[in-house]
């Protein structure tokens, strides 16, 4: 278990390398590396639908962005294994693509989106699969991260809230599109009998008596008929 934690944070803490590397380049050589970020409605701004997650504007918009993508991101990869890389990558890309499309016209960078996604998979997932390990992870991550709810709405100007509002609405779309996927709450038998009723809904028994005339005595044979409605 210990291994696998640990390897769950591989990935997290590698991106977290590469954004803060990054940084420390821009702010050596004194580059400015917002006109990178996500401009909506132009077509300068569509390269930063990929490239606007890598850069952050001040070493502290970086690391308030840094921890929870190690919590959050190390949270995914161990118990959403099969589907961390898709909820990240189709996070960034759909946050990004929404933003660009409803955004203010400004440069929006950062990858507090991608936090907001990460949050709200990891929230609404747990709910939606009833499964009592990951509503308990879920409730972590209110107790943690509850304010950020806050974030989504358009409180201070510097702050891209458009990115952490499309971000949580990716987290939920994702949460519910995969739904069937992944890590799935153990049936008992009482939920596999709800199963079986359920797969029989709007089925109909017809039978009617058929007389059968044997030598020795006659017999009534009931003879049934399934039907399914349509």
């Amino acid at each position: 278990m210990k291994k696998e934690f640990i390897h769950s944070a591989g990935l997290p803490i590698l991106f977290i390398i590469i954004i803060t590397t990054i940084h420390l380049y821009s702010t050596l050589n004194d580059i400015k590396l917002s006109n990178w970020g996500i401009y909506p409605r132009e077509t300068k701004g569509l390269s930063g639908i990929i490239s606007s997650v890598l850069i952050h504007g001040s070493w502290k918009h970086l690391f308030n962005n840094s921890i929870p993508l190690l919590i959050l991101g190390t949270s995914i990869f161990y118990f959403y294994r099969k589907l961390a890389i898709r909820v990240c990558l189709y996070s960034i890309i759909f946050t990004g693509i929404l933003v660009w499309l409803g955004g203010r016209p400004s440069f929006h960078i950062g990858a507090s989106g991608l936090v907001y996604a990460l949050a709200s998979f990891l929230f609404f997932s747990g709910f939606i699969r009833k499964h009592n390990n990951l509503m308990a992870l879920s409730m972590i991550v209110v107790f943690l991260y509850g304010g950020m709810v806050w974030g989504i709405f358009p409180t201070k100007n510097h702050i891209s809230w458009e990115g952490h509002l499309f971000g949580a609405v990716n987290g939920l779309f994702w949460a519910l599109y995969y739904k069937d996927e992944g890590p799935q709450r153990k049936k008992y038998s009482w939920d596999l009998e709800e199963d079986v009723l359920k797969s029989l809904d709007g089925i109909e028994v017809y039978f009617e008596e058929v007389p059968k005339i044997c030598k020795e005595e006659k017999s009534i044979e009931l003879k049934y008929e399934y039907k399914q409605n349509t």
